[in-house]
C-alpha cells in the first residue's frame, strides 16, 4: 500500500467513525426520519365532546412531527366528561399517560369545547399553562376569555413538544388545573 492510499484509507476511517459516533450520540443522518411516538387516547367517557376532542387531537397532528396521537388501541390519554364546576383539568406524566376531564360547565360558559379538549392534550403533551398569553397561544387556556376560539398550537408550543418527544417516552408526574 502506498504511503497516498494508507492516508486516503486513515481519512476514510476518521469520516465513517466521526458518521458512526453521531448516529449514535443522536446526530444521524441528516436525512433520517424523527422518532414518531404514538399516542392512544380514548374519548368515550366524554361522549358530548367526542368530535372536539378528535379535532383537537388532529390539531396537534398537524403541528407536530415527534408525536401523533390515535383514538382506540390501548389509550394512554382517557378523557373524562365532568359536571361539577370545577373546571376542567389534566393529570399527568407530560408525556403521553393521563386522565383530561372536560367540564361542561366551562362550555355552558362559553368557552370552546375543541379549544379546551386540545388545550388539555397540550400538558399530556408536556405543556404548562400560560394564561397571560395571547389567544393564539393554545396554552393561554381560558385566559383570554370566552371570545378566544383558536384550538391549534403555535409554533412555539409545537416545537416544545417536538423536543419534548425527541427520544420517546420519560415519566415526570404532573398535574394541570384550569
Amino acid at each position: 500500500m502506498s504511503a497516498s492510499t494508507g492516508r486516503r484509507a486513515a481519512a476514510g476511517l476518521v469520516i465513517a467513525g466521526a458518521a458512526l459516533a453521531a448516529q449514535l450520540l443522536g446526530g444521524g443522518p441528516a436525512n433520517a426520519a424523527p422518532t414518531v411516538t404514538t399516542l392512544h387516547y380514548d374519548s368515550s367517557g366524554a361522549p358530548d365532546y367526542v368530535a372536539q376532542i378528535d379535532q383537537g387531537a388532529e390539531n396537534w397532528n398537524n403541528a407536530v412531527k415527534n408525536v401523533k396521537l390515535e383514538k382506540g388501541g390501548s389509550a394512554t390519554i382517557i378523557i373524562h366528561e365532568t359536571h361539577d364546576g370545577k373546571g376542567s383539568y389534566t393529570q399527568t406524566d407530560g408525556h403521553g399517560h393521563g386522565d383530561i376531564y372536560i367540564d361542561s360547565t366551562q362550555v355552558d360558559e362559553g368557552n370552546d369545547p375543541t379549544r379546551i379538549a386540545a388545550h388539555e392534550i397540550g400538558h399530556n403533551l408536556g405543556l404548562p399553562d400560560h394564561y397571560e398569553g395571547p389567544c393564539s397561544e393554545l396554552m393561554s387556556g381560558h385566559g383570554p376569555g370566552t371570545s378566544c376560539k383558536n384550538a391549534k398550537p403555535d409554533a412555539n408550543e409545537s416545537a416544545k413538544v417536538d423536543e419534548n418527544f425527541a427520544n420517546g417516552l420519560a415519566t415526570v408526574v404532573k398535574t394541570f388545573r384550569d
